[in-house]
């Protein structure tokens, strides 16, 4: 009997917090309980003096399918196997957003006998750090609006260029576009707006890339809500909001730690998707890993082509950071997927359709040596993939010269995942990766993004609407020219066309418009259509969820 993964997280044994704290080092005074099993960890544990020598490991993927490749089963997975093999590694990854809980991906606490827990506990709510981010945001936009109404707008804010939304963390496309305001003069100013789901905001953002309160503080404070009718921007500390918002976060700026099944470490801070933000946890919890733990292993979002250069070239810059390795996540259906299989077929055996595939882990496996870094292809296996096929896989990455390792740890759990370990331990203590990353922040707009779409996407040309160049005129005007770029586009393919699969070329990259984040300190130039605010699925996740007379959750997954 197969069980589901919320009934293997269920059966799985937890031990204290306090236990789990030990393993880091870290005194029961240290923490913040927040009951048996979960923890905030106090800022004041970063000691950057104790993170040299100490290992970091990123873990990306290839394009993936609907479905997602496992890479968060992987990176738990991994941590268990570098815990077997000796080392003291902790693993370092995103909290879930209710989003996907309710749509169609489900929860993001890994999977199997990979898994980090409380699972319920992590995937619902968890400790309210999404909510003090949805309160924090929501807060600038009732300022802003009320400014509007009732402080008779000295601000001189042009209702028609406000650029700040409101989020909520649910799928919700009933409230894309929006009008507000409606009933008469005491409702307020009438004007459209909408929301973004919780994940896309920018105090989202500005929380994963700050280095402590204060800087957050800062960073929210320099956040743009629109502009002036003279085309001036207008920033949230202008209206007096950051010190406010930033009060709503003084809990959420603090990493979680957890535990996986095997009673290792694991810290969850931050959830920022990759499509459309830089789709990582945040470099206060990345640090207070590599301040606690010898090896860090941590994922970043989507493919290399997103969270992946996304990771290295805003993160790790941002935060002075540099990684060992990199673990390339491959699955056998993808790879057919991307040899064009339909989804019913992928469980066929199907050698020369994996064969088909594999210009699209090349070009992955290109992109991490584009920033002089070590890649390990680890191929999540799955019960139907069929040895030949695996075959297929390890005899490219030969011809290439990649270290590669099947990943069972989804069925096995760390010992699964011992021979992707000692691949990742190869190569971390080889020294060949010298991380170098892909762009200056101070090169020109134009050149940063068509930099990213032509080395990493493997684009031919980049093509501006006329609305983007105007933008880039006024970004160079105010002064933003110099912020790195996030670009958003499609996950499902390396171009800006989600149906472009496997490697496609020739193709140009489309900037329709731009949007701005000037207080977390990138600009998003918006490639093809992309929704910040997703709708469900016509079948959610939501309607297999239940819950008892006892209060035991059912339908998680």
């Amino acid at each position: 009997m197969n069980l589901s993964d919320l009934e293997i997280a269920k059966a799985s044994k937890m031990r204290p917090i306090q236990e789990i704290a030990a393993k880091l080092g870290i005194s029961e005074e240290d923490i913040r309980p927040y009951g048996k099993y979960v923890a905030k960890l106090p800022l004041k544990l970063i000691d950057e003096s104790k993170m040299k020598g100490k290992k970091l490991i990123l873990v990306t993927a290839i394009t993936p399918t609907t479905a997602g490749e496992g890479k968060t089963t992987a990176s738990i997975g991994l941590t268990e196997g570098l815990n077997k093999i000796g080392i003291n590694a902790a693993v370092v990854i995103r909290e879930p957003s209710l989003g996907p809980v309710f749509g169609m991906k489900g929860g993001a606490a890994g999977g199997g006998y990979a898994q980090v827990l409380p699972m319920e506990y992590i995937n619902l709510h968890f400790t309210g750090d999404f909510a003090a981010i949805e309160k924090a945001h929501n807060l600038l936009a009732a300022l802003l609006d009320n400014h509007i109404h009732s402080q008779k707008n000295t601000l001189n804010i042009d209702p028609r260029k406000i650029t700040w939304k409101r989020v909520m963390d649910m799928n919700e496309r009933a409230l894309r576009d929006i009008v507000i305001g409606l009933g008469g003069p005491a409702q307020g100013v009438v004007r459209e707006s909408g929301f973004d789901i919780t994940a896309a905001s920018e105090v989202m953002a500005a929380l994963c890339l700050s280095k402590d309160l204060m800087d957050l503080k800062e960073k929210l404070g320099n956040i743009i809500v629109g502009y002036t009718f003279q085309d001036e921007p207008v920033r949230a500390h202008q209206l007096k909001a950051n010190g406010a918002m930033t009060a709503l976060m003084k809990h959420a700026i603090m990493p979680n730690l957890v535990q996986t099944i095997e009673g290792n470490p694991a810290i969850i801070h931050g959830g920022p998707f990759a499509n459309i933000a830089q789709g990582s946890n945040s470099i206060i919890a990345t640090k207070m890993g590599l301040s606690l733990a010898d090896y860090v292993v941590t994922e970043a979002g989507f493919a290399s082509d997103l969270g992946g250069e996304k990771f290295l070239d805003l993160k790790c810059q941002y935060g002075g950071l540099k990684p060992d390795a990199v673990v390339l996540v491959a699955t056998i259906r993808a790879l057919k997927s991307h040899a064009g299989i339909a989804s019913a077929n992928l469980k066929e055996p199907n050698p020369k359709a994996v064969a088909d595939g594999l210009p699209n882990l090349e070009k992955h496996i290109e992109n991490i040596r584009h920033f002089m870094l070590v890649p390990i292809v680890a191929i999540n296996k799955f019960s139907t993939d069929s040895e030949d096929e695996i075959t297929v896989v390890t005899d490219c990455c030969k011809k290439l010269g990649v270290e590669v390792a099947v990943c069972e740890a989804w069925e096995k759990g760390g010992e699964g995942a011992i021979e992707l370990a000692k691949a990742v331990k190869q190569a971390v203590n080889t020294g060949k990766s010298h991380f170098t990353p892909l762009y200056d922040f101070n090169w020109p707009i134009e050149q940063k993004i068509e930099t990213i779409a032509r080395k990493i996407y493997g684009a031919a040309e980049v093509e501006y609407s006329v609305k983007a160049k105007q933008q880039i005129k006024l970004f160079n005007k105010i002064g933003l020219d110099k912020l790195p770029v996030c670009i958003a586009k499609t996950q499902y393919s390396l171009s800006d066309d989600p149906l472009l699969i496997n490697r496609p070329s020739g193709f140009t990259v489309k900037i329709r418009e731009f949007d701005i984040a000037a207080g977390a300190g990138f600009i998003i130039p918006i490639a093809g259509t992309i929704m910040r605010m997703p709708g469900l699925p016509s079948k959610p996740a939501a309607e297999n969820i239940d819950i008892d007379a006892d209060g035991n959750i059912s339908g998680l997954f």
